[in-house]
């Protein structure tokens, strides 16, 4: 187990009497993160997303919460305007509505 900036790393591994690697279980700060993250981009889009039109201003808003909790995932090392992002707009699964996205 380790500390690293975006959260704790958890490798296990088994060898055998030669030493070699003959299993691997990487548990990364990306998974760990997954749920929280997914519930942050719902609650900005529920609280954002007024009827079935996004706005330039959603993309920052659903990247500051990806930055949140995993800022090597979106980009850090560009500006938050900057970063590659796609924002799509769905009534249930079945009916698309509307789609933002920039730098893609």
């Amino acid at each position: 187990m380790a500390e690293a900036p975006r959260g704790t790393l958890m490798h296990h591994y088994k060898v055998n009497e030669s030493g070699q690697m003959t299993w691997a279980n990487l548990v990364i700060a990306t998974g760990q993160n997954n749920n929280a993250m997914n519930r942050g981009v719902l609650q900005t889009a529920q609280r954002f997303v007024k009827g079935d039109k996004l706005e330039d201003g959603m993309l920052n808003r659903v990247e500051a919460v990806i930055r949140t909790f995993d800022p090597c995932l979106s980009c850090r090392r560009m500006p938050m305007d900057r970063c590659p992002c796609r924002l799509n707009c769905w009534l249930r699964a079945a009916c698309f509505l509307d789609e933002i996205h920039r730098g893609l």
